[in-house]
């Protein structure tokens, strides 16, 4: 099969066999409100410097406030957050509203009970077809110690 033949729905069906935890990048636009989006594409790049990864679909609503923050927190869902991650995968909503944020370093948001939390300045962006590719030097992390919320082949695990 030549990548021009790829079956793009089919192509996504196999990436769901790689299970993933869900997690939820939290930033501040440049004028200082809060922003959000559920992404399960977050990686580690480096220990030594400590970098991870995560992208960004040009076409998300979001996308010209985390492109452009110097500063952004991914926080790695638990179990029980299933309505937080779908909140933040919806559009045009006050994903924030009712929820008790504490603010990270330089103000950014960071959501309750997740899982664990790592806080990052923007070191490096990348082009990724459709999505923009963005890696963070993590500058400070907290772990819960609790289980995270895991998404495969379409679907939530139970725990």
């Amino acid at each position: 099969m030549s990548p021009n033949e790829i079956d793009t729905l089919e192509y996504r069906r196999a990436l769901g066999s790689f299970a993933t935890g869900v997690a939820v990048v939290t930033a501040l636009d440049k004028d200082g409100g809060k922003a959000g989006i559920t992404i399960n594409s977050f990686n580690s790049v480096s220990l030594d410097l400590p970098l991870v990864l995560w992208s960004i679909g040009t076409d998300s609503l979001c996308y010209e406030v985390f492109v452009a923050a110097e500063y952004f927190a991914v926080n790695v869902l638990a179990t029980h957050q299933l309505e937080i991650c779908r909140r933040f995968a919806a559009s045009g909503t006050d994903k924030f509203n009712g929820l008790q944020c504490t603010a990270g370093m330089n103000g950014v948001p960071l959501l309750p009970e997740s899982s664990a939390a790592f806080e990052c300045r923007t070191e490096h962006r990348y082009d990724g077809g459709d999505h923009k590719i963005i890696v963070g030097r993590v500058l400070r992390f907290e772990d819960r110690k609790t289980d995270p919320l895991i998404f495969y082949r379409g679907h939530f695990l139970k725990q």
